[in-house]
């Protein structure tokens, strides 16, 4: 098996995994992030309808532009998505980290939304 294989592989099953937890909370709304190489992207998903309520992400034109995909512009994505969840009054969620490593710009994401009132 090549690495990428092997790479892509291990990705789905930490995806696999994360959903599985995730599931079992379907109380709460789910708080999703997507990421590329150059961009974040962030919703506030209820999966009982299959709506998103609040989306976010580093295309955005209140984001600044000098700012890109990197940890400082995962930082204000977070407080940018938790002001907007804050304003339709959605407090608790449940982080889907989507299978990314809880590492580096998600972290920082997740550390920023709770710092500026969401929970999880």
């Amino acid at each position: 098996m090549s690495k990428i294989a092997l790479k892509k592989k291990r990705y789905q099953r930490r995806r696999l995994r994360v959903k599985q937890k995730i599931r079992s909370n379907i109380d709460r709304l789910r708080l999703c992030i997507s990421k590329s190489n150059r961009y974040l992207y962030v919703q506030i998903i209820d999966d009982s309808k299959g709506h998103t309520l609040v989306s976010a992400s580093t295309l955005g034109k209140e984001f600044p532009e000098a700012k890109g995909g990197n940890i400082d512009a995962a930082k204000v994505l977070g407080k940018i998505i938790a002001q907007r969840a804050l304003d339709k009054g959605i407090k608790r969620v449940v982080f889907d980290r989507n299978g990314y490593l809880y590492h580096g710009r998600v972290k920082a994401l997740a550390d920023s939304a709770r710092e500026n009132g969401l929970e999880f």
